[in-house]
């Protein structure tokens, strides 16, 4: 048998599994790991500037191609401690990551040694799974048992602690016998699906509500054919969006608070019938229960058993992957199409069409300095149907999903339930680092970008390019917002008179000279009919220097975006559409 320390066997471990790169930053306790990788190769590491950075790189990893699943390393101490906000990310999305961390040895766990701590009692609330390993034989398949828990049931991430004494003993462990284990996950039964496609063939206004479980389960043609088949209208939600293509004519709109459009408000609430997907309810997304439910039934379909009544009982729920559904879904509908059981819908997606050319907000606008929703028209034009974009929170985001459009899935990669500032610049790395060759956009407003900036050097070293928009209104536009039912504009402000760039006329920090300092390319917008022509500038600059390229546009200061406190009573602060010129961009199928 062969003999090798614990951590060359987690190394060859990791391989088989098969993690061919790694986010971290190296530290005396996690050494041991960075010399197995080192001595057996296999494993390419991207060097982060923060810790949490690191964990959101492997989050975007994940999120971007199915079956990723994103490795994130550090050292004792304020290491893990920087990758609980990436462990809560993931948790929360139901995206796996595997954080590993080194410890301080064994004898000294419980003698305040320097930078120890129980990484595995702060780390449980948001995982899966958070072990520190003290037998050095249980290593390996303390890592076997991570990837089977992550790909098995609600995927989320996982966190190996382990002592560098555990690491560097030396044990048996025959890699060449090693095989990952097979995941788990529940299906559906015929008789679930067919009781839930009575229900939904019974309803007049039925609707498709598809989560961001369909993306993860890979399902989300299977949901097309479901759609096409039926007839009915689909309404993805936030972490759900790319499911079924914004210009498919069953796409029905996005329903929420925020991230939602005025169609797609308006025909859940025509609604009489909800058939819920790989979706969790999120409160984002129905607002208060009772406006989200009167008057219609509920099937819930999800992976999880604890999130079926989680938030409200169905009338109807089934524990399964939502591939596994779908693909009884699709069989049990193509029977009744045949056999002529299966309503006509046309007239309702009719009505749902007619929605979505006409309840339409307005986006050209020639204000300088800019409103941010010509901004998103000109993203519409610039940038194809192949443009994977990234974002967090923020009006940034919200108006994001208000105005932009996806066509695929997991081209739509935003960190939907915990929303971290400082998200987006780590996750756009880990997503080139995950695909070399897709359009990347991702999307921030000032705040968001200034909280892990520093990021951005690790896209200059590791030629990791992308295109950033930055939305700069100087302010904590969202939290500014908020405030306004508290009569008060409070410590949002980030505008200051920068002595050292008067030019920026009290906008604060000067991003562009950040950036190049960073190592990156930047460009600067003031006029409306510029940012395509920025854009245009901005794809040569990253072809040419393989870094990323930050556009940021100058935004007027105090511009509120629609939302509201129910689906049925989203305020509109600006204008609406009148016709095409107002939103001339926007995806109608007719007039």
């Amino acid at each position: 048998m062969a003999r090798m320390t614990a951590i060359e066997a987690a190394v060859e471990v990791l391989k088989r599994e098969g993690v061919d790169i790694a986010f971290g930053v190296p530290g005396a306790a996690i050494n041991p790991m960075y010399a197995a990788m080192k001595k057996l190769g296999g494993i390419d590491h991207v060097l982060a500037r923060h810790v949490e950075g690191a964990s959101h790189m492997a989050e975007g990893y994940t999120r971007t191609s199915q079956g990723n699943i994103g490795v994130c390393i550090g050292t004792s101490g304020p290491a893990g401690t920087d990758m609980i906000t990436g462990l809560y990310s993931a948790s929360a999305d139901s995206i796996p990551i595997l954080c590993i961390t080194g410890q301080a040895p064994r004898a000294r766990l419980h003698k305040e040694d320097f930078q120890a701590v129980d990484i595995e009692t702060i780390a449980k609330p948001v995982t899966k799974w958070a072990t520190t390993v003290l037998e050095p034989a249980q290593v390996p398949r303390a890592f076997q048992q991570a990837f089977h828990l992550m790909r098995s049931g609600r995927p989320g991430p996982i966190l190996i602690d382990l002592p560098i004494d555990v690491q560097l003993t030396e044990i048996e462990f025959d890699i060449d016998s090693y095989e990952p284990l097979d995941a788990y996950k529940p299906t559906a039964s015929r008789a679930q699906v067919e009781k839930a496609i009575t229900m939904l063939n019974d309803a007049n206004n039925p609707v498709i509500v598809s989560g961001g479980g369909v993306i993860n389960a890979g399902a989300s043609a299977l949901l097309q054919q479901f759609a096409e088949i039926t007839g009915i209208p689909v309404i993805p939600t936030l972490m759900g969006w790319g499911s079924i293509p914004d210009n498919h004519e069953l796409m029905a709109g996005m329903v929420g608070l925020q991230t939602a459009h005025r169609y797609g408000n308006a025909t859940l609430l025509g609604s009489d019938f909800v058939l819920g997907i790989g979706n969790r309810w999120a409160n984002r997304h129905t607002g208060s229960v009772d406006v989200y439910t009167e008057g219609r039934k509920f099937v819930h379909i999800d992976i999880e058993p604890t999130q079926i009544g989680r938030v409200f009982c169905p009338d109807l729920g089934i524990v399964s992957d939502a591939k596994a559904a779908l693909e009884l879904l699709v069989e049990v509908a193509r029977e009744w199409k045949q056999a002529s059981k299966l309503k006509d819908r046309s007239d309702w997606a009719g009505e749902c069409q007619h929605r979505k050319s006409t309840m339409l907000r307005k986006t050209h606008f020639d204000e300088v300095p800019m409103k941010p929703m010509r901004v998103y028209e000109e993203m519409n034009k610039a940038f194809d149907e192949d443009t994977c974009y990234v974002s967090t929170i923020g009006l940034s985001q919200i108006a994001a999903a208000q105005f932009l459009h996806v066509y695929k899935p997991r081209h739509w990669i935003n960190c939907g339930q915990a929303g971290p500032l400082g998200w987006t610049i780590p996750a756009a790395l880990g997503v080139r680092a995950a695909d070399p060759d897709r359009p990347i956009v991702a999307i921030s407003g000032d705040y968001d970008f200034q909280f892990m900036i520093e990021e951005l050097a690790v896209g200059a070293q590791f030629n990791l390019p992308y295109i950033h928009v930055v939305v700069n209104n100087s302010y904590l536009g969202l939290i500014r917002q908020a405030q306004r039912q508290f009569d008060i504009d409070y410590c949002v402000q980030l505008a200051f008179d920068n002595q050292n760039a008067p030019e920026l006329e009290g906008y604060g920090v000067d991003h562009v000279a950040v950036v190049e300092g960073l190592g990156c390319k930047a460009i600067r917008v003031r006029d409306p009919d510029q940012v395509g022509n920025a854009f245009a500038q901005a794809k040569e600059l990253m072809a040419k220097h393989k870094v990323p390229v930050v556009v940021e546009i100058m935004l007027e200061r105090v511009t509120n975006i629609s939302m509201g406190v129910e689906i049925n009573g989203v305020n509109e602060f600006e204008p609406l559409a009148e016709g095409s010129a107002d939103a001339p961009t926007a995806i109608t199928f007719n007039q």
